[in-house]
């Protein structure tokens, strides 16, 4: 629990550092539901209610309502359209058994594909 805590923190010191390096940017909230489990940044979160917060090319995924998975990590930006027209969307790739967050779309423009 310990070492959970502290690497956490380190985490989020340098996603930190990332933001401030990378200017000023603003921050974006986004609510949803995933149906199923998925792969983000090599580790595995369960299925339910997240939270996804970004700034610049950072993002924190966390769980909510009990859900207390969670992972910090950045993003590079993406080429195109969402998928979806003008809602926010997350992309996810489907490999053999399991899923992969692959982008997060918070407008039709303005997205970014995940660094893994």
């Amino acid at each position: 629990e310990h070492m959970k805590a502290i690497i956490m923190r380190t985490g989020l010191i340098a996603a930190a550092l990332l933001v401030g390096a990378a200017g000023v940017a603003r921050a974006e909230t986004l609510d949803v539901k995933i149906p199923f489990a998925f792969v983000v940044h090599g580790q595995t979160l369960p299925a339910g209610d997240y939270r996804v917060d970004t700034e610049g090319p950072v993002v924190l995924l966390r769980g909510e309502h009990g859900n207390k998975a969670g992972v910090v990590f950045t993003m590079v930006p993406a080429r195109g359209q969402d998928p979806a027209g003008d809602a926010p969307v997350l992309t996810f790739t489907h490999a053999e058994t399991q899923y992969r967050l692959d982008t997060i779309w918070e407008s039709a423009t303005k997205g970014g594909r995940v660094r893994n």
